[in-house]
């Protein structure tokens, strides 16, 4: 009995013991979870006010450039370049059409119901975002991957902006260290401008001769990545879920060359074919201010641009380093430095415009797409309330 009566007894204090330690508890987790995410926020914040900074200080680099230069000087050199601008955005649109060729090639799916259109607003949009540095080319890629919608597997669109991509930055390395080997032998540098120079072509040919080994081996080298990241306890659940799709895209990537080497191929040539283009904008622009300048010389300056942008990815946008780069380049070659920023201006202003093309044309097909859910539920029964159902 005695045994019996002392349950009733403690009952009541360990009840109110157990409801203080979960009371407890709820608190201790939510305290957490706010610390948690203020700390997510301020870093969100801090890196927030460090792109917005760079942006500012880029935006008044530029503006600083052109006032010291002279603004009716630019405005001249822009008046000489005069209908110049209209074949350069001709040039520029036929550059972004061969870059969708490219993308196209890529894939590794059917793509019937990928229409041209739809992927050339798409490329339009990813390089109007890519402008914007790294954190700008991420979102293109993956605003271009949305376009897509249903048309083709995730799997298959990673892999085939993987595909695209690295063929498009293995042309970029190789058209940048042709333009420095070009320019230490041409050009009049200072020894530690050389210096610089070599350290960066061994940088990229390092880089390059790395690929091509993870590509003949089939290093899965971003998968192994993102394993190691998903270690960490606040990724892991956020990489389990992508982990399948990432070694999907890259497994798509190993094994592109050999299992269709013509879309390959096709790939790497319209990627050359857009750097080619590149080099003719540059001898359009210069030509046309009346600069005497030949292919190669072009071709050598195209090379040095894409060191700068090199350089300016991590600035939004690459306000006033694209311009100020563009400005040190010409001198180089005899130029003057308001030919160079017009050079920039020019090419920022055929950016701009087809940026503008491919927003606009996004809107059009998103009201396009919303325009049957509109008109289906905007009937004759839009107003009416629904009945009950009745069995």
């Amino acid at each position: 009995m005695s045994a019996g009566n002392s349950v009733p007894d403690c009952a009541p204090g360990d009840l109110q013991q157990a409801h203080q330690d979960k009371k407890t508890r709820r608190w201790a987790r939510i305290v957490k979870l706010a610390r948690g995410g203020l700390a997510l926020r301020f870093r969100s914040f801090f890196r927030f006010s460090l792109r917005f900074f760079a942006a500012v200080l880029g935006i008044g680099l530029l503006g600083y450039l052109i006032f010291r230069t002279g603004p009716g000087l630019v405005w001249k050199q822009l008046q000489v370049v005069g209908w110049g601008v209209a074949l350069i955005i001709i040039l520029g649109g036929l550059s972004q059409f061969i870059k969708t060729c490219a993308w196209r090639q890529a894939f590794t799916c059917e793509l019937s119901k990928l229409s041209w259109s739809r992927s050339f607003v798409g490329q339009l949009i990813s390089d109007g975002i890519g402008q914007f540095g790294v954190a700008g080319k991420v979102i293109g890629e993956g605003m271009r991957i949305s376009m897509l919608g249903r048309a083709v597997p995730l799997a298959n669109a990673l892999s085939a902006g993987a595909i695209d991509g690295g063929l498009h930055s293995f042309t970029a390395v190789l058209v940048t260290v042709s333009g420095i080997a070009a320019t230490l032998l041409l050009a009049p540098l200072s020894a530690a401008s050389r210096a610089y120079a070599l350290l960066l072509v061994a940088a990229l040919v390092a880089l390059v001769i790395l690929a091509g080994i993870s590509v003949t081996r089939r290093w899965h080298l971003v998968g192994n990545a993102i394993r190691a990241i998903g270690r960490l306890p606040r990724l892991r659940n956020w990489v389990s879920d992508k982990q399948s799709i990432i070694d999907s895209a890259e497994d798509n990537l190993l094994t592109f060359h050999d299992e269709a080497p013509a879309a390959f191929w096709t790939t790497l040539i319209c990627n050359l074919l857009w750097h080619a283009l590149a080099v003719l904008e540059v001898y359009v622009i210069l030509r046309f201010m009346g600069a005497r300048i030949a292919l190669g010389g072009a071709f050598v300056v195209e090379g040095l641009t894409k060191v700068i942008n090199l350089v300016g990815a991590f600035n939004p946008g690459n306000f006033g380093t694209y311009e100020a780069g563009n400005m040190l380049i010409a001198k180089i070659f005899g130029v003057t430095g308001t030919s160079g920023l017009t050079l920039a201006l020019c090419r920022r202003a055929r950016t701009l415009f087809w940026a503008g093309i491919g927003a606009m044309c996004m809107v059009a097909m998103k009201r396009t797409e919303d325009t049957p859910l509109n008109m289906s539920g905007g009937g004759s029964d839009s107003g009416r309330t629904p009945r009950p159902v009745t069995n």
